[in-house]
Order: structure tokens, then sequence, then C-alpha cells
């Protein structure tokens, strides 16, 4: 059944909520730079994560524990440029939260401050309990993170789908209540079996956002440089391409080189 949507001119965490409640999906991408937030922001997606996947896409690291603090910054501020509508949720990195609520919370107005986001993203449960309290009784939106939670891979060990066992869904399942009561926004569940993810938005009366979270959530998220193609080496089950970026794009660049090298580029019309 269609769901008649609300213009909103503005994205907030009341309008997410309002869209839960009224039963309209939530899109949510990454972006990292002024010229592709723009690009999101125009197409009407609710709402841009500079995430600190960052570190895999712009930085080529194996994994997102090397993006720093002043980095995020750095990104978020860029992308903030740009953004006339959506609302922008800026992950807090690995070290910056974890170990103390004060800490956590000095790195959260520091985002806020330098970089102009709307609300940050912590990933864990009941552990990061205080800091999420800290934050929040700062009036720093918080958007919650649980499941596979890339910052925790080295304890993990592996990217495979997480609280299939009992025992693990139960606690996913008690950390959802516990964000929603101590007051975060919104949960993004990651990599997690979709009848667990569907219980656990019908749950809890906070917008819960999957990927790799079956459909049954309130919203889903993906990598924009993996939806668009831009890369051609990761292909999870639950990632669909809508688009061919890394083929369209060598293509085009190789055309360019070709046409350098052959004098073809620039022609009589492309010069002064």
């Amino acid at each position: 059944m269609s769901v008649a949507k609300k213009d909103y001119k503005r994205i907030t965490t009341k309008s997410l909520i309002e869209m839960k409640n009224h039963g309209e999906k939530i899109s949510m991408l990454t972006a990292y730079d002024y010229t592709m937030a723009k690009i999101v922001d125009t197409a009407g997606v609710d709402v841009i994560l500079v995430g600190d996947s960052a570190s895999n896409v712009m930085a080529g690291h194996e994994t997102t524990l090397p993006i720093t603090l002043d980095q995020m910054i750095y990104h978020a501020s860029s992308v903030v440029r740009a953004v006339d509508r959506a609302l922008v949720v800026v992950d807090l990195p690995f070290g910056s939260y974890q170990s103390d609520p004060k800490e956590a919370l000095r790195s959260s107005i520091r985002i806020m401050k330098e970089s102009g986001g709307h609300a940050v993203k912590l990933e864990g449960g009941k552990e990061i309990k205080e800091s999420i309290r800290k934050i929040l009784n700062a009036g720093i939106p918080v958007m919650g993170h649980l499941g596979l939670t890339p910052q925790s891979i080295y304890k993990f060990g592996t990217y495979s789908v997480r609280a299939k066992e009992d025992e693990e869904a139960e606690k996913l399942i008690e950390d959802a209540k516990m964000l929603e009561k101590v007051g975060c926004f919104a949960v993004v569940l990651e990599k997690i079996p979709a009848d667990l993810a569907e219980k656990v938005a019908k749950s809890i009366s906070i917008p819960v956002i999957g990927i790799g979270a079956g459909g049954g959530v309130d919203g889903q998220v993906l990598v924009i440089h993996d939806m668009l193609g831009m890369n051609n080496e990761f292909s999870p089950r639950f990632l669909r391409r809508y688009l061919n970026l890394y083929e369209e794009m060598t293509k085009a660049i190789g055309q360019y080189a070709a046409d350098v090298k052959s004098t073809d580029f620039p022609n009589e019309r492309e010069q002064y």
C-alpha cells in the first residue's frame, strides 16, 4: 500500500519519527565530499551519513579503524556545505568515545561545532551507555548502531552475519530498547537476520535503519560508492548496484587518455 509523503523542506530527527509513525520508509546514503553530497541531497535522500567508511572508500584502508576525528570533521564539513534538505549524521571514529564518556562528549562537541553536522552516530550497546547519555545531556542527537559493528572487527574476527544465535539476538533486542530509552533518535542495524531486524523495528518507537537487515525495518542505508558501482570488489548479498560507474568511468577516462595521445582532444571548438 502506498503512503502519502509529506513534503519536508528540511529533515530533522523529528521528521524521521514522523516517517516511522506514518509508515513512510527512510532513505539514507553515505557521502564524504561536497560534490557527491550536493547530488545526494538534490536527489531527495532523507539522511546523509558521513560514515567512517571513508576510511575504506576514500583512503583505501582495510578497516574503518585508522580514520581520525580530524579527518571525520574535514569530510563532514565538506558535506554540510552542500546540503539544504537532508539530515547529516556523522560517525564518531574508533577511539574517540569508547573508553571515556568525557572524551565521547568532547569528540561530539568538536564534530558539531567544527563541521556543522546535525547528529552523531556511535557503535555499540550497553557498554557505551554512559557515553551516549553524556552526549545526549549536552543536547546532541545520537543515532545508535548495532549488529555488525565494523569498529569491532578485530573482536569479531569476521564480517559475517551477526545475532544468528539466540543469546546474541536477545542482547541486540535489549540494546535496541536501551538506546530508545536513553534517548537515541534512531538506530542502524547492520547485517543481521531479517526476521530479527523486523522484530526490533516493531518493538521500539524510534526508526530502525537497516543495511543487510531485510525490508521489515523503517529505512535503508548503503555506502554510495557501492550503490553506484564505483567499487567493483565488494559484492555482499544486501548490495544492489544501481549503476556500474567503475566500468563507465574507466571507459571514459581511457577514451580521454587516448584522445590526448592522438591529439583528437582538444579540437578546434575546444580552444580559444
